[in-house]
């Protein structure tokens, strides 16, 4: 298993490295957000991150951009949000990275009355950039969503994506999973259907409320159950810690717990 952190774009990146290197992690998940991590930016650096990598020893996961809306109504603003996504999908390949991991397009604005034309552009975004990912031979791992997002949040909608681009790999993302999931009925279902397509995890803790990124064993994820279904499935490739505390001594305890759980489960 090999065991990931990813950086705050709000922090320069050059220090991110730095920092997740001495804490001993295998690789960066790079978050490519503003301001500090945008295509952009990330372009006129591309050569000194790639020798900085190289020189702390970290691998490379990207995480195409967050906060876009690529099936907005609006077609101006949908196309500069495909745009962005190409563009950060060709950089991470530059890059070197390992895979991309991705998230599916959220309804947002008046889209929730009309779902429908939504899903069309959702559905169209994920061609243009399957079809991109497929000749840079670059894996796109597909995150599922919480409930607001309303694509791509529950096993249903993943059995249909997945259907339709069997190239894509899931990223399960516990945090996302655990929302309104009462009994951990959405997570068990998304490992026990879609076990073989897994090719990323983001582990992080929360209420079942929000997605509040706690450290593991902060919030009410059955984490120990999780990862004994996962070992039974047989996975054992990248797992990022989505720990969001200031203090990350939490990311380096929760990535400790996880390891010592897979240490002892049986499969």
């Amino acid at each position: 298993m090999q065991f990931g952190a990813m950086n705050f774009p709000i922090i320069p990146l050059h220090k991110e490295i730095d920092a997740f290197a001495r804490l001993g992690f295998d690789y960066l998940e790079l978050a490519m957000d503003p301001p500090m991590a945008q295509y952009d930016v990330l372009f006129s650096a591309k050569t000194s991150i790639k020798q900085q990598l190289l020189q702390c020893g970290l691998g490379l996961v990207c995480h195409l951009p967050t906060f876009v809306s690529t099936a907005d109504l609006t077609e101006s603003i949908r196309q500069a949000s495909v745009d962005e996504m190409l563009k950060s999908l060709d950089l991470a390949a530059e890059l070197g990275a390992l895979k991309v991991v991705m998230h599916p397009s959220m309804v947002s604005g008046m889209g929730g009355f009309v779902v429908d034309t939504v899903k069309t552009y959702a559905f169209d975004f994920l061609s243009k950039m399957v079809n991109a990912a497929d000749e840079l031979n670059l894996p796109i791992c597909l995150e599922n969503m919480f409930p607001r997002n309303l694509l791509g949040v529950e096993p249903a909608d993943m059995d249909e994506i997945l259907r339709n681009f069997p190239s894509l790999k899931l990223t399960l993302d516990t945090g996302h999973a655990n929302i309104n999931d009462h009994g951990g009925h959405r997570m068990n279902e998304l490992v026990e259907r879609f076990g073989k397509h897994i090719g990323h995890l983001h582990f992080s803790d929360n209420n079942g409320l929000s997605d509040q990124h706690l450290p593991i064993g902060q919030g009410n994820i059955n984490f120990s159950d999780l990862v004994h279904r996962l070992k039974v499935i047989g996975y054992n490739d990248t797992l990022t810690l989505e720990v969001f505390d200031t203090d990350r001594q939490a990311l380096v305890d929760s990535r400790e717990q996880i390891k010592m759980m897979f240490a002892n489960a049986r499969n």
